[in-house]
Formats: C-alpha cells, structure tokens, sequence
C-alpha cells in the first residue's frame, strides 16, 4: 500500500536487504466503540478481526492496534473524503478521528534478511507477525507500527523525530548483515 518515492529513494542497500522512505500518505488514528457496522460503511472496508489484523479497500487500509483503536492510511487526496465520511457520523456514533499525517513517516524494509534486521532493535518475535498483519511495538525503545506486508518485507510509521535515530540503526544494522555475506 505505501509505494516507495521513487526507486532512487533507497536509503540503504545490499544483497541482504533495502530500506526506503515510503511515499507520504494521511494517517489516521481512529478510536471508537463496538457499533463497527457504521464505520465500516463509511470507509468501505472491515474494522474486525482480532488485533493486528489489517483491511483494505481501494486506496484505504487500515490496522487493528487495539480492541478500540485503529490506524488508518490513504491517499494524501482521500484525506477530505474520510475526514468527511467520518464527521457524518459524530451525533449517533461517538468516536474520535484524528489526522496524524504530519507527525509520521514511514520506512519500507524488504529483502531476504529484512526480518532479521527487525530483530537488532524489536524484542518481539518477528515471525509471529504472519504476512498481510501489523503490531505496535517498539524498535530500540522508541514506539512504532510494524506492518508485515510479505514474509520479507515491513513497513515502520514511526514520529518524524525518531527518525533519524530509527533510520540510523537500520542502516547499521544492514551494514552488519552485508558483512556476514558468505
């Protein structure tokens, strides 16, 4: 769903693995209570499933982090339209939706080590997280949303001004792994 900026916009690669800048998209924290049905028309896509688990339609996709909260990417030019849908419904549905968008990046991690990379800076099992699922979590102590989009390939949102420190241990960490190349 993140398409990187432009093939030149890798920031680091190697047999092992490549790092990239994904391309800017509006983000969404959207926070809301059991009636999902409501939601879920108005973006056109699931909200269930356990944690996690992610959905999408169109340009829209979204990721369970909690039993009440959702992150929720699109298109930089469908922002308005989900602001909208959404607003529709704030007298009959309580629910909070707020625009993320500036305060986020996103790196995309692919490659026959990529997981392995993941592992320098997240404690959590990263073979746990199947394919076409996500999980908050940290990286190095700093708090991120790991989307498993293939079995060796990741995407990390994380603040704008953790990143340098993210991005810095990334491409150390794939220094290392081209090192131990046979």
């Amino acid at each position: 769903m993140n398409a990187l900026t432009s093939q030149s916009d890798f920031l680091a690669e190697t047999a092992a693995v490549r790092i990239a800048m994904a391309a800017p998209r509006s983000r969404f924290s959207l926070r809301l209570r059991e009636n999902l049905a409501p939601f879920e028309a108005a973006l056109g896509l699931s909200l269930g499933g356990p944690l996690g688990s992610r959905a999408s339609a169109g340009e829209r996709e979204t990721l369970r982090l909690g039993p009440d909260e959702w992150m929720l990417h699109t298109s930089l030019a469908d922002a308005g339209a989900v602001e909208a849908a959404l607003s529709a419904l704030y007298a009959t549905q309580p629910h909070s939706l707020v625009n993320v968008s500036a305060r986020e990046v996103s790196f995309v991690i692919d490659g026959p080590r990529a997981a392995e990379l993941l592992t320098l800076g997240c404690p959590r099992d990263i073979a746990k997280i199947a394919p076409g699922s996500g999980r908050r979590t940290v990286f190095d102590g700093v708090t991120v949303i790991l989307w498993r989009d293939a079995p060796d390939a990741f995407r990390i949102d994380c603040w704008n001004s953790f990143a340098p420190h993210i991005l810095d241990l990334l491409k150390t960490g794939a220094r290392e792994l081209a090192a131990e190349a046979p």
